[in-house]
């Protein structure tokens, strides 16, 4: 009789120190959140006219996901018509513009967030800069992905995914900056990585995923004709990456195939 008590206070201990319920806890916080929970996300795409915006939208309704595609001027977005998505007039540099966006989306939930929409600069000499003209850069490329962030908070805690990704560039990085130019693109986009780092340590107690991904050089309206990588490859490797992360990966600088990029 002793022996059987003992056994069970022995068990009641376990079961006190080691839940049931935490290996499948510690293994669910490491799968992918926008696939494990919500596998047809609610999919939220700025800049989505044109280039990698259009080529996001397009892949991702291909794979059976709402898409809420937003531009500046809707009537012109003809090719984004085409894919049958929901297309929203939103500025990202405008706060009256994303306040109406927000008031549009409503209680909707949002799974992930693609701050794609953002301006390029080839200013390669310091005598070139206009100084007031690159808050423009700023207020598009950096404070942009705020506002629009910020607004669709309560919509991206109401759903599964949880996934916020911010559209950056090879550029911004301060360790591989050794020639120079580009002012205002790098200076801006260097402050959305910042932005990012910031963002993933304030939310990663909400299981959020914040990160910053860089598409590398492709052949876009900004990127040239000259640019080695095309827009659907590309975007496919992304929504690969998107798709597998996982709260671990919170915080990081991303090229568009996954690895780690130095800040």
């Amino acid at each position: 009789m002793c022996q059987v008590r003992r056994l069970s206070i022995i068990a009641v201990l376990i079961a006190c120190f080691f839940p049931v319920g935490a290996p499948i806890a510690a293994e669910e916080a490491d799968q992918p959140v926008a696939e494990a929970k919500h596998p047809q996300p609610t999919v939220v795409i700025t800049g989505a006219n044109r280039g990698l915006g259009l080529e996001f939208s397009r892949q991702f309704a291909a794979a059976g996901a709402t898409v809420i595609a937003t531009v500046r001027q809707p009537e012109a977005a003809e090719d984004l018509r085409k894919l049958g998505v929901r297309i929203e007039q939103l500025d990202v540099a405008d706060s009256a513009s994303v306040k109406q966006f927000r008031e549009r989306i409503g209680d909707l939930p949002v799974d992930i967030l693609i701050n794609n929409a953002g301006i390029g600069s080839w200013l390669y000499r310091l005598e070139e800069v206009d100084a007031d003209a690159l808050d423009r850069y700023f207020q598009v490329n950096t404070l942009g992905p705020m506002r629009v962030t910020q607004a669709l908070l309560p919509s991206l805690r109401r759903g599964d995914g949880r996934t916020i990704v911010n559209i950056t560039s090879d550029l911004a990085s301060l360790t591989r900056n050794t020639r120079g130019a580009a002012y205002g693109y790098r200076e801006s986009k260097a402050a959305l990585n910042m932005f990012t780092r910031t963002l993933a340590a304030e939310l990663r107690p909400e299981g959020f995923i914040c990160v910053v991904i860089s598409p590398g050089w492709v052949r876009t309206d900004m990127g040239g004709p000259q640019a080695p990588q095309i827009p659907s490859e590309t975007i496919a490797e992304i929504i690969g990456v998107v798709r597998g992360l996982t709260p671990k990966d919170s915080g990081k600088f991303l090229d568009y195939r996954g690895e780690e990029l130095p800040w």
